[in-house]
C-alpha cells in the first residue's frame, strides 16, 4: 500500500476507534437514526437509496426526516438549513446542495434539513416537525452522530479498491465491520460474495430503474419529442453509468459531454451544450437529476432542443424482508 493511503487509513481508523472509546463525545437524538453510508468517495449511488429508505419509511406509517451535510453548497450563511418542509421546496440549491435539493424535489411529505453538524440540524427538526425516525445521508463516518441503524452501501469494486488518496475508499475496508447491514447494488449472488468477503450481515441487493426523461423547465412536466437523438452531459462521478443507461432507454447519443463532479453549472456550460446539440442534430440534451438541479435555470427555460433528465429510482431487495428488519432495529432502540 502507498505510504499516503496508509497514513489516510490509520487516521480514519485512530478516528472511530477514539470516538467508540469515548461515547460521551457522542451524540444522540431522541428519535431513531438510520445511516445510510459508504466506504467509497462519490459515485456509490447512496443519494438514491437514502430516498427509497425515506419512503418506504413514510409508506409503512412513519414520519421520516433527512439529515444531510450539504456538501459543496456555495451558500453556507447559514449552519443549518430546512430544504424542505414537507409541503414545499423552500431554498435554492445554492443553500442546499445538490443532493439535498434534489432529495427535497423528489419526496414531497418528506422534510429535508441540512448541516455540517447533524446534531444540531436534527435537534432543529425535532422542534420543528413531528419526526419519528432520521435518515441520515452519507452518515457511515459521522460517526459523532450514534446511529441506531448503519446502512452500508458496498460494491464489488470496493473489495480491490484502496485508501485515498491512492485509492477511492475514505476508509480501510475493515471498517465495514460497524454496518449492521450492507446494500449492493447488483443479484443476489453479487451480495452474497460481497457480503462473504467483508464478512457483515445481512446483505441486501439494491437494483436501478430509470424513468421517462422530465423536462428541466418548466421542472418535472413530461418530455414530448419524436425524435431519439440525445446530446447527453454529466457532472457526476461516474458518468458512464448514466450514459449507459440514456442508450439503454434506446436514445442515440450524439456526444457526450463530462463535467468535474458536483459542478455548477454556467450559461458558457449551457451554450456548449446546446452547441453540441445543434452540431450533431440532436432532438434533445439529457442530464442526471443531480445535474439538473444545478442548472441555471434562466438559461435553461429558453434552451433548445430542450434539456431533461432521466429520472433514477431504487429498489432494496427483497422489499418486504428489509423493511421488518429496519423496523425491528428501530423497535429495539434504546433511546
Amino acid at each position: 500500500m502507498n505510504l499516503l493511503s496508509a497514513a489516510y487509513g490509520t487516521g480514519a481508523r485512530l478516528r472511530r476507534t477514539w470516538y467508540r472509546r469515548h461515547p460521551e463525545r457522542v451524540h444522540r437524538l431522541a428519535r431513531p437514526v438510520i445511516s445510510v453510508g459508504n466506504l467509497a468517495a462519490g459515485g456509490s449511488g447512496k443519494t438514491p437509496i437514502v430516498a427509497a429508505v425515506a419512503s418506504m419509511l413514510r409508506a409503512s406509517g412513519e414520519r421520516p426526516v433527512i439529515l444531510s451535510r450539504g456538501y459543496a453548497r456555495t451558500d453556507r450563511s447559514s449552519p443549518i438549513v430546512v430544504v424542505s418542509d414537507g409541503t414545499r421546496v423552500i431554498e435554492p440549491v445554492a443553500r442546499s446542495g445538490d443532493e439535498p435539493q434534489m432529495l427535497a424535489r423528489a419526496l414531497p411529505g418528506i422534510p429535508v434539513v441540512v448541516g455540517s453538524d447533524r446534531f444540531a440540524a436534527g435537534e432543529r427538526a425535532q422542534s420543528q416537525f413531528d419526526v419519528t425516525v432520521f435518515v441520515l445521508d452519507d452518515g457511515f463516518q459521522h460517526v459523532q452522530l450514534a446511529r441506531d441503524v448503519d446502512l452500508l452501501v458496498v460494491s464489488a469494486a470496493d473489495l480491490a479498491d484502496t485508501v485515498l488518496p491512492v485509492g477511492r475508499l475514505r476508509e480501510p475496508l475493515r471498517a465495514a465491520a460497524d454496518a449492521d447491514a450492507l446494500l449492493v447494488y447488483g443479484d443476489a449472488a453479487d451480495g452474497s460474495r460481497v457480503g462473504g468477503e467483508i464478512g457483515v450481515s445481512p446483505v441486501f441487493t439494491v437494483s436501478r430503474h430509470y424513468d421517462a426523461p422530465r423536462l428541466v423547465a418548466p421542472f418535472g412536466a413530461e418530455l414530448t419529442v419524436t425524435g431519439r437523438r440525445a446530446v447527453a452531459f454529466a457532472g457526476i462521478a461516474r458518468p458512464e453509468r448514466f450514459f449507459a443507461a440514456v442508450r439503454a432507454h434506446g436514445w442515440e447519443i450524439t456526444r457526450e459531454l463530462r463535467f468535474p463532479d458536483h459542478h455548477w453549472f454556467t450559461a458558457l456550460d449551457l451554450a456548449k451544450v446546446a452547441d453540441a446539440a445543434r452540431a450533431t442534430a440532436a432532438d434533445v440534451v439529457l442530464t442526471t437529476g443531480k445535474d439538473a438541479v444545478r442548472l441555471p435555470e434562466p438559461a435553461s427555460e429558453s434552451a433548445a432542443p430542450p434539456i431533461a433528465w432521466l429520472p433514477l429510482r431504487v429498489a432494496v431487495e427483497p422489499a418486504d424482508l428489509f423493511l421488518s428488519w429496519l423496523r425491528a432495529r428501530m423497535g429495539s432502540a434504546v433511546r
